[in-house]
């Protein structure tokens, strides 16, 4: 029989463990602790909170882009200038984005969750604030890479964390949650700038605003406990950390490259089609109605914060297959309408523009709740990492070459927006490869 005093000191070890973000299991054991509810939530509100800043730094340049290029290039400004800018910021971006996903998803599955979300917050808090004193369009190019380090790390890590932290029954309503928050980020700066107007004499002070998230970092370091699932996985496995290099070797290459090819088709379709619809209305409004760009990516976003928060439902409804071909169907449809059959300040346009917002981003409640189910645990961030950014390598050069497009259509934003458009539809075809996980668990080995 074991002294009383051991066991209360391994009762107190374990205990002061779980108060520091730890789990209660013992060593020795291989199942994962669950986390209490006021831990659950402090996950679910962090990681919500962490991806609404994300899209506040995601949705900055299409909303500031033609102002910050004015200003910096003065009397030398011209239509075409601003629309090359405009696209090599966004694949400025994306090129960050995908090494930061890639790069801090791996850092997710090594150290822990929660501290590769904290690093990612701190990187686009951080490199947004310093974009206030840039003066000059490359000293912003710089900045825009470096801040899509943290937003491409922030995905991942804040779906992986969240994902293991609530169990199964409750997936599809926080994988709702977690792909809504980007867009709750979208809709707010939307609305700040139609409050505000961004102009060539007043933008700087955006992005100081953008600066504010580094406080969530801090704190997100010190109160969010950790994935159970995660540390139960790290205490059984007697092996190193996982290289990147296994996720495309035996056991792993096939889910790699379905989950590469199902995150780049939305992506490259956003970013190198849809977003075209906000220099688009910047360009025809600015000179009557100021603000008018701001309202627009207003009533996107709250048309996406519905679909991406339905999206995860819907493919609980439909099954994760029949779903992504109908968003694929819906996506490719409704924009190739927004671009040709519609126009800004028309009476159409704003709800052509919400639905569209609707549609096109089922996929991003869609993609959090499938892509951790393709996944093992040691390897989920990892996995999701690659899933989410290779495609931004794509998107980068998707987003240059719609630049290219632009020159070639006499600088017609919305041409060159249908055209692209057409990539939602290799959706229709790409999922019949993808393996069924309707009503499965999440894989814990």
């Amino acid at each position: 029989m074991r002294p009383l005093g051991l066991i209360t000191r391994r009762a107190d070890i374990r205990y002061f463990l779980y108060l520091s973000g730890g789990s209660m299991q013992s060593t020795s054991s291989s199942q994962p602790a669950s986390l209490s509810n006021s831990q659950r939530i402090v996950v679910l509100i962090v990681a919500f909170c962490g991806l609404v800043f994300d899209g506040f730094e995601l949705g900055l340049m299409p909303v500031a882009s033609l102002s910050v290029t004015k200003s910096l290039m003065g009397d030398s400004f011209s239509a075409e200038a601003g629309g090359k800018w405009f696209a090599w910021y966004t694949a400025a971006l994306m090129l960050g984005a995908a090494v930061g996903g890639i790069t801090l998803g791996n850092l997710g599955d090594r150290w822990g969750r929660r501290r590769a979300m904290s690093i990612s917050i701190l990187i686009y808090s951080l490199f947004a604030g310093l974009g206030a004193f840039v003066q000059s369009q490359e000293q912003m190019l710089i900045l825009r890479f470096l801040v899509g380090l943290g937003t491409g790390g922030m995905l991942p890590n804040g779906v992986a964390l969240a994902a293991e932290c609530w169990p199964n029954a409750s997936r599809a309503l926080i994988s709702g949650l977690m792909g809504a928050g980007i867009n709750v980020g979208i809709m707010l700066l939307g609305r700040t700038a139609a409050i505000w107007h961004l102009s060539e004499d007043s933008w700087r002070w955006v992005f100081y605003v953008a600066a504010f998230p580094a406080v969530l970092a801090v704190l997100s370091w010190y109160i969010v406990p950790e994935s159970p699932t995660w540390q139960a996985t790290r205490n059984q496995s007697k092996k190193k950390s996982l290289a990147l290099t296994e996720m495309f070797g035996p056991g792993l290459l096939r889910v790699t490259l379905i989950g590469v090819m199902l995150g780049a088709i939305p992506l490259l379709g956003a970013w190198a089609a849809s977003k075209w619809m906000l220099p688009w209305a910047d360009k025809v409004a600015s000179a009557t109605h100021p603000g008018y760009k701001g309202t627009v990516q207003f009533w996107w976003a709250c048309g996406a914060i519905l679909g991406s928060f339905m999206g995860a439902q819907i493919a609980k409804w439909l099954g994760r297959r029949v779903s992504y071909f109908f968003i694929s169907l819906g996506s490719v449809t409704l924009t190739w309408i927004m671009f040709r059959y519609s126009a800004p300040l028309r009476p159409s346009f704003i709800p052509i523009v919400c639905v569209q917002g609707f549609v096109s981003t089922l996929f991003f409640g869609w993609l959090p709740l499938y892509l951790p189910e393709l996944f093992p645990t040691r390897a989920r961030a990892s996995g999701m990492g690659l899933s989410y950014n290779v495609g931004r390598f794509a998107t980068a050069f998707g987003v240059l070459f719609a630049g290219y497009l632009l020159t070639k259509f006499n600088n017609s934003m919305p041409m060159t927006g249908s055209i692209l458009g057409l990539i939602y539809g290799l959706g229709m075809f790409v999922i019949w490869l993808a393996p069924s996980t309707d009503d499965a668990d999440l894989p814990s080995s």
